[in-house]
């Protein structure tokens, strides 16, 4: 039913991650489907603040995510064969959306988090995604 699956994973809530991940790697051994898995470092938001850190900064959380997300999917996804592991920066679901759109998944699938109000007045990432992907979303407590 899916060939290519997208699990979001956050590298700062691993234990966050670990229902969405079972999730996912139940799908893909049962489908026998290409797992991505994908962490998103947020921008800074405002040049100002990004003004604050060196130039290898970036740089550098880019690589200390990718180690953490290397290590964490060799417990969490250890018999998942066909596994892809991405790192970026910048807004949380546009950069989804487009992994997504990149990798031709078939699915994404995303944790949720308990609802805060400032979750009501912006909209979390899990929503945004579900509302705009051309896929079908999982959103999994």
């Amino acid at each position: 039913m899916f060939k290519t699956i997208l699990l979001t994973v956050d590298v700062n809530d691993l234990k966050g991650s670990e229902r969405p991940a079972e999730v996912a790697r139940q799908m893909a051994l049962s489908e026998g489907a290409e797992l991505h898995v994908m962490n998103v470092v947020p921008d800074y938001g405002m040049s100002i603040v990004g003004s604050f850190f060196s130039q290898d900064h970036n740089k550098l959380i880019l690589k200390e995510a990718k180690a953490a997300l290397e290590e964490w999917s060799k417990n969490a996804l250890k018999d998942v064969e066909n596994l892809r592991l991405h790192v970026d920066q910048g807004t949380v679901y546009d950069l989804v959306l487009q992994e997504a759109k990149n990798v031709g998944a078939d699915a994404i699938i995303v944790g949720a988090h308990k609802s805060q109000l400032k979750d009501y007045l912006i909209g979390p990432n899990a929503a945004r995604i579900s509302r705009h992907a051309k896929q079908s979303v999982f959103v999994i407590r």
